[in-house]
């Protein structure tokens, strides 16, 4: 038997500390959690996505009363991405989230699993790692990839 540690690389800054292009993703996911509907749980997530293209694709979640019939916001930038720019490549993903209380959540809020898989496959499709910009209130955590989100992914495909 074998033993394995897993070693997840986070970095965490304040928004002042990011690039010019990291802020301006981490504006657009802020922004876009005022696009998504969430009368059932009343947790609004915004997520943009920067294409190699230059072109930002943005998300938002948007709830069903027929569960699980609605998406996540990054499913929806993601796939939105995929459909109306079949070839860009992924470099960059900012996520922000508001809570309950309409504030934006104090620790950065982290994709669910099946956005983990979903995002995954985009960044296997790019060919390079697909930085990720977890944003808070007061603090955004950057990881250098989304397979550091899901280090044991299924990546058969």
């Amino acid at each position: 038997m074998k033993k394995h540690n897993i070693e997840i690389p986070v970095t965490e800054a304040r928004y002042e500390e990011l690039s010019d292009a990291q802020r301006h993703l981490t504006d657009l996911a802020r922004q876009y959690t005022s696009n998504s509907y969430a009368p059932y749980s009343h947790f609004h997530v915004g997520a943009a996505i920067a294409l190699d293209n230059g072109e930002i694709v943005c998300g938002a979640n948007q709830e069903n009363v027929a569960y699980p019939s609605g998406t996540c916001a990054e499913r929806s930038a993601c796939y939105a991405a995929g459909a109306n720019h079949p070839g860009a490549r992924f470099e960059r993903i900012a996520i922000a989230a508001r809570g309950t209380d309409g504030e934006y959540t104090a620790v950065p809020c982290a994709p669910c699993g099946a956005c983990r898989q979903a995002l995954l496959e985009y960044e296997t499709l790019a060919g390079h790692d697909v930085e990720v910009l977890l944003c808070g209130r007061d603090k955004v955590f950057i990881l250098p990839s989304v397979k550091s989100l899901l280090p044991l992914a299924f990546t058969e495909f």
